[in-house]
């Protein structure tokens, strides 16, 4: 597959996923065609060697495995890869509605450590979960996506604030309400507006209970740069690496144990059901192997990649990164170390990783924050501590990172992807 071909696959999921719920139906879409089953956690299961199976909790973290024999599984393992769903945005609050100087305005918080002034001026659009009772008085939730651009938070102008450009502070209370109309009415309601818009989308609702809405940016993901060096889209973190992940197990062999994480509210914390620092894999894998002992030595004999990106060293920031640890974006994959167990990264986990990516001749770079800034962290260390098995945090280098749009090179996802198809089959 050339790497053209693999962008525009990745440019179009990023294209059908908004939100965590859209990812997670895209990728539960993608495995179902591909022949994994999808298995029900309040059911029984009866898991079959080589059987290829998906499991979803909350419609927006996903575990998808390939099911080895006893011997195997005790012998190999599972080869593992993580990822996270969500996104830092802007999320609809439960009682929205502001009627202010003429304006339909919805209040909003912020979810997770978003960079909030790319969201001023944007052509937004409105997306997410919503629950509700259908026509026969029953309980039922579906997904909605505008899709048009709906909404706007529009900036204030620099003669009202001349100090913008030097001192721009944001309050997200005042500043981030988020503008859908001009309306005299002080009675519209947007529980009202979500039954119109469930309606517009062949869903026969009654009344609109809830839901989890998340705004997001209407520009379309594409290559840019001059010579399309690189790949422009929101939700990069972490919805490319769910992408690679995906990919990377549909394209690999089968042949072996692999198992698929993507959680979400990792920007948050992951403290939840469908969150790493819950018990959502953990309660998979005993299911996958009841019996404690053997279940002890198929982790022993198990491998964890947590991916996510990795921060890219940004030619106007540069100081900002320790001089012989600055990814640079089309220069492969970066292995992510941090002494103080930010990272899950270890020298034995590192070794397999440079080791696989020789064999497949992508080029490997590391990144370890300077020592006088504080670290960010992902899944790795909570999935490491949770169910016990060595694990490596690794990611694609990205600039902009939490912003409502981000950039990463053209090449490095598609060489992420080849390591980690050989990762996930026998040939590894």
């Amino acid at each position: 597959m050339s790497i053209s071909t693999f962008n525009q696959q990745l440019l179009d999921y990023l294209s059908l996923s908004p939100t965590p719920f859209h990812a997670v139906e895209t990728m539960k879409h993608q495995l179902c065609e591909a022949g994994f089953r999808v298995l029900n956690e309040r059911e029984a299961w009866s898991l079959e060697q080589g059987g290829c199976y998906l499991v979803t909790r909350n419609d927006s973290a996903l575990i998808a495995f390939v099911m080895p024999g006893n011997e195997q599984m005790i012998d190999q393992g599972f080869r593992m890869v993580g990822a996270h769903t969500d996104s830092p945005c802007l999320k609809v609050k439960p009682n929205p509605e502001l009627n202010r100087d003429g304006y339909f305005q919805l209040g909003v918080e912020v979810y997770g450590g978003a960079l909030l002034n790319p969201w001023f001026d944007r052509d937004l659009s409105l997306a997410g979960r919503v629950n509700y009772v259908d026509d026969s008085g029953e309980l039922a939730q579906g997904l909605i996506d505008y899709q048009d651009p709906i909404a706007v938070i529009p900036s204030l102008a620099i003669h009202l604030d001349r100090e913008a450009n030097e001192s721009r502070s944001i309050n997200a209370q005042k500043h981030l309400p988020v503008i859908l109309f001009q309306s005299e009415n002080q009675q519209t309601d947007f529980r009202t507006l979500l039954l119109d818009q469930l309606k517009r989308q062949g869903i026969e609702a009654a009344k609109v209970l809830d839901y989890e809405l998340l705004f997001y940016d209407t520009q379309a993901p594409a290559m840019i740069g001059l010579n399309q060096d690189f790949l422009a889209s929101a939700r990069l973190d972490n919805l490319l690496s769910c992408f690679v992940g995906l990919k990377s197990l549909l394209d690999s062999d089968r042949s072996r144990g692999a198992i698929l994480v993507c959680n979400d509210h990792e920007e948050v914390g992951s403290v939840s059901a469908a969150g790493a620092d819950g018990p959502f894999l953990q309660s998979i894998i005993e299911r996958i192997a009841p019996d404690v002992e053997l279940r002890n030595r198929m982790l022993a004999s198990s491998m964890m990649i947590s991916a996510d990106n990795a921060h890219g060293i940004h030619p106007n920031y540069a100081d900002k990164h320790d001089s012989n640890h600055g990814p640079k974006l089309n220069a492969g994959p970066v292995i992510k170390i941090n002494a103080n167990q930010r990272y899950a990264t270890n020298s034995e986990t590192s070794a397999v990783f440079r080791f696989l990516a020789e064999q497949e001749e992508v080029q490997v770079q590391a990144f370890t924050v300077r020592s006088d800034m504080g670290c960010g962290s992902t899944i790795g260390p909570m999935t490491a501590a949770k169910i016990g098995v060595p694990t490596l945090d690794v990611g694609v280098p990205t600039f902009a990172m939490h912003s409502v749009r981000e950039l990463a090179g053209r090449d490095d996802s598609e060489s992420l992807y080849r390591v980690l198809k050989r990762f996930y089959s026998d040939q590894a």
